[in-house]
């Protein structure tokens, strides 16, 4: 069974920097993309950035310059580094990875959701 597990949220002052982590477990023959999403309250889930098995990377207009995405392939892991947060970007942010399992096709695996919470 595959699964994805997020760490590192938390409170921070504006301006301020977090790391989140996120591991892939289980049985696993290969991941492509892997990526985090967040969701304010209220608000529908949004991408954030993204980086491909090949480390390509992509961000939303919203975090560019500030938030740093990167994956490590030997250790199935992706971490997120936000710096310069803005009370807007709190939310819950979700790690997210297309997985081929050992058992069945490629799909899209979410974590559990990690809150982070950016105070003016």
């Amino acid at each position: 069974q595959v699964q994805l597990v997020e760490s590192g949220g938390g409170l921070v002052q504006a301006g301020g920097s977090l790391r989140l982590s996120c591991a892939a477990s289980g049985s696993i023959i290969s991941i492509k993309n892997m990526a985090w999403a967040r969701q304010a309250p209220g608000k529908l889930r949004e991408l954030v950035a993204t980086v491909t098995s090949g480390g390509g990377t992509s961000y939303a207009d919203s975090v560019k310059g500030r938030f740093t995405i990167s994956r490590d392939n030997t250790e199935n892991t992706v971490t997120l580094q936000m710096n310069s947060l803005k009370p807007e970007d709190t939310a819950i942010y979700y790690c997210n990875a297309f997985i081929t399992p050992t058992m069945g096709n490629m799909r899209s695996y979410w974590g559990q959701g990690t809150q982070v919470t950016v105070s003016s």
